[in-house]
C-alpha cells in the first residue's frame, strides 16, 4: 500500500493515485469509486453495474468499462479481489486495518457477508510469529449456509 496517498479518504486517494497513474478524470471512473466506497463487503462487476444502473448511471457505465476500472484500481492496489469459490470473482476497497474484514459465503443462495473477529486477528499474528513467512495480508473465507438457507 506504499502506492497509496495518506489523503482524508479512499475516494480522494483513489483519485490522486488514479491521476498520478497517468489516468484522466472520468464519470464512469468516478462513478465506480463512488460506489465501492460506500459498499461495506465485496461486490461482483455485475452487482456493480447493476448497482449504477439502479442509480441511474448506467448510460455512462458499461460493464466493460466496470471490469476496465477495476483492473486499473486493482493495479494500483486500490481494490482487491476476493476469492469466495464462486463462479464470479469479487472486488472490494483496500482499505486501513480498522476496517479489514473477513467474508461469509452461504454456498445455497450465494449470499456473501462480511465479518471481523479481534480473537482470529489476534490468533493470526500469533501464528504469523511463527510461521516462516512475512505475512502482509490475509484472508478468511468461511462456507455454509445462511439462517434462510439452513432451515
Amino acid at each position: 500500500m506504499s502506492s497509496q496517498v495518506a489523503t482524508g479518504n479512499w475516494v480522494d486517494r483513489a483519485e490522486v493515485a488514479l491521476a498520478a497513474a497517468g489516468h484522466k478524470r472520468g464519470g464512469a471512473r468516478r462513478a465506480v469509486i463512488e460506489l465501492l466506497d460506500g459498499q461495506t463487503c465485496a461486490l461482483t462487476a455485475v452487482e456493480i453495474e447493476d448497482a449504477l444502473r439502479a442509480y441511474g448511471k448506467s448510460r455512462r457505465v458499461s460493464r466493460a468499462s466496470v471490469y476496465r476500472i477495476l483492473d486499473e484500481l486493482e493495479r494500483l492496489s486500490l481494490v482487491q479481489r476476493v476469492e469466495t469459490g464462486q463462479a464470479m470473482v469479487r472486488y472490494e476497497r483496500v482499505c486501513g486495518h480498522a476496517e479489514h474484514h473477513h467474508h461469509l459465503v452461504c454456498d445455497s443462495c450465494g449470499l456473501v457477508m462480511p465479518f471481523s473477529d479481534e480473537a482470529l486477528e489476534r490468533a493470526i499474528e500469533t501464528l504469523s510469529e511463527r510461521v516462516p513467512l512475512a505475512v502482509s495480508e490475509h484472508e478468511i473465507v468461511l462456507h455454509g449456509s445462511c439462517q434462510d438457507c439452513a432451515v
